[in-house]
């Protein structure tokens, strides 16, 4: 099992529709590292630590369970933190 980490900034109406909460439960039940935040223009960051397949599968469960209301995802490789020990909201 191959770790990799992903850095995922969701656009759109993300805040203020449970998103984050939603985001630590699909992160938790595939198994993932790292964390969900607001940010400050109103877009919400994830960074996510797993297995590839882990990764794709938690972002795909996240479009179908907020359809129409990301616009927009954007996706970028980032060093993995062998310090994460779980996965978790932030502020």
């Amino acid at each position: 099992m191959e770790l990799t980490a992903r850095k995922i900034v969701f656009s759109g109406r993300v805040q203020g529709v449970g998103f984050r909460f939603t985001a630590l439960n699909i992160a938790n039940r595939c198994e993932l590292k790292g964390y969900v935040r607001n940010i400050s223009d109103g877009d919400v960051e994830m960074f996510a630590q797993g297995t590839a397949e882990a990764i794709d599968d938690c972002v795909r469960d996240l479009q179908d369970s907020f359809v129409g209301s990301i616009s927009h995802i954007d996706t970028e490789p980032a060093t993995p933190d062998p310090k994460l020990t779980d996965f978790r909201i932030t502020f």
